[in-house]
């Protein structure tokens, strides 16, 4: 459902060229490896429906959801694109599969059992991905289990393995050891299995050549979001402007807010726009009088959240951005806002603020 702009809190701009030119940044740090695009939790948050078509006319043929209903919706949307579920399998949906060619990521013993079973039964070796796992200790085959799958003339191999792939836990902090052994694990494993494209990086793992292998596989990185410690993130996609609806006055002394954790410390103008944790921007990314909030920016100043996040309201103190009024924008996210930013401010991650954007917005498209 689209909001009009008129009943809604606030605007939620997306735009899609600058989430296809980072699809195509991370194309050319690969140096001609096959790049597909994570679109999982409706591509974090986004619209799946607009961030696909959108990628896919950067060059995407290759994608990753996590249930197999964002599958369907991905599929309508792009009839020719390879479509992989990273989530497992789907027992009780295994007709969905086949019926709109989709591939399901076998990432246990069972769900290479029931897969290859399920294509025994329809008569086809239907595509799949092996996950196997190298260090997350998440989802994936062990190497005495992915050993068993290699052995010639294993059963399981009743289905096309089209892909091997694994996942990285900690390449987005540079030089950790995790990664160089799973790095090490991943190479081993791959050589069971000769033939098989293999998939490990993820967006953090595109900056390793050694990680990239036949198919990259970006998610937080096509979306604004930082993908590695220390390093500037790509093209922001995202921005979250909202009007105010009312602005007043509060004397030094007085008290902002749930709990009364803010305190005016001089005679001060605050303004209130209706967003609030219930539309994604979390609680925890407000102010105290001990604690710094998310930083927001009103007439190209920066100010600070007065007081705690609430459900549907935030108050921003404005006594330093000059002339402010009812109907003003306030930009929340954008302008030099990112979400690292406001992630930083609630003692979290840029995935989580991006997956969290509400659904009371009016959302945009541009690009």
């Amino acid at each position: 459902m689209t909001i009009p702009q008129s009943e809604a809190g606030a605007v939620l701009t997306i735009d899609l060229a600058a989430l296809a030119a980072n699809y195509r940044a991370i194309v050319g740090m690969g140096g001609g490896v096959a790049t597909a695009a994570v679109v999982k939790a409706d591509a974090y948050g986004l619209g799946i429906e607009r961030a696909g078509p959108a990628l896919a006319g950067a060059g995407c043929t290759t994608f990753f959801v996590a249930h197999l209903s964002e599958a369907k919706r991905l599929r309508a949307a792009l009839p020719a694109a390879t479509v992989y579920v990273l989530n497992g399998l789907f027992g009780a949906a295994l007709d969905t599969y086949t019926a709109h060619d989709i591939r399901p990521v076998l990432g246990s013993r069972e769900d290479v059992e029931i897969f290859a079973a399920h294509c025994e039964t329809v008569g086809r070796r239907l595509p799949a991905a092996i996950h196997v796992d190298t260090g997350m200790n998440r989802l994936g085959l062990d190497l005495a289990e992915a050993a068993l799958l290699a052995e010639p003339g294993a059963n399981a191999l009743a289905f096309e393995p089209a892909l091997l792939m694994s996942h990285f836990a900690c390449a987005d902090e540079p030089g950790h050891p995790l990664t160089a052994r799973q790095i090490d694990r991943f190479q081993q494993i791959r050589g069971l299995f000769p033939g098989i494209p293999g998939s490990l990086a993820n967006s953090a793992g595109c900056t390793l050549p050694a990680a990239r292998h036949d198919l990259m596989r970006p998610g937080v990185a096509l979306y604004g979001a930082r993908y590695v410690a220390g390093r500037d993130p790509l093209a922001p996609v995202v921005t979250l402007e909202a009007p105010i609806v009312q602005v007043r006055s509060v004397r030094v002394g007085d008290t902002v807010g749930y709990g009364a954790a803010w305190t005016a410390g001089r005679n001060s103008r605050i303004a209130v726009v209706s967003v609030g944790y219930a539309d994604g921007y979390l609680r925890q990314a407000g102010s105290t009088d001990r604690k710094t909030g998310a930083p927001m920016r009103v007439n190209g100043v920066l100010c600070q959240p007065a007081g705690r996040v609430s459900m549907d309201l935030i108050a921003i103190d404005v006594t330093d951005a000059g002339a402010v009024a009812a109907g003003d924008t306030a930009t929340l996210i954008g302008d030099g806002i990112g979400v690292d930013d406001v992630a930083e401010a609630a003692g979290t991650i840029g995935y989580e603020i991006l997956t969290s954007l509400g659904r009371r917005y009016h959302r945009r498209y541009t690009g």
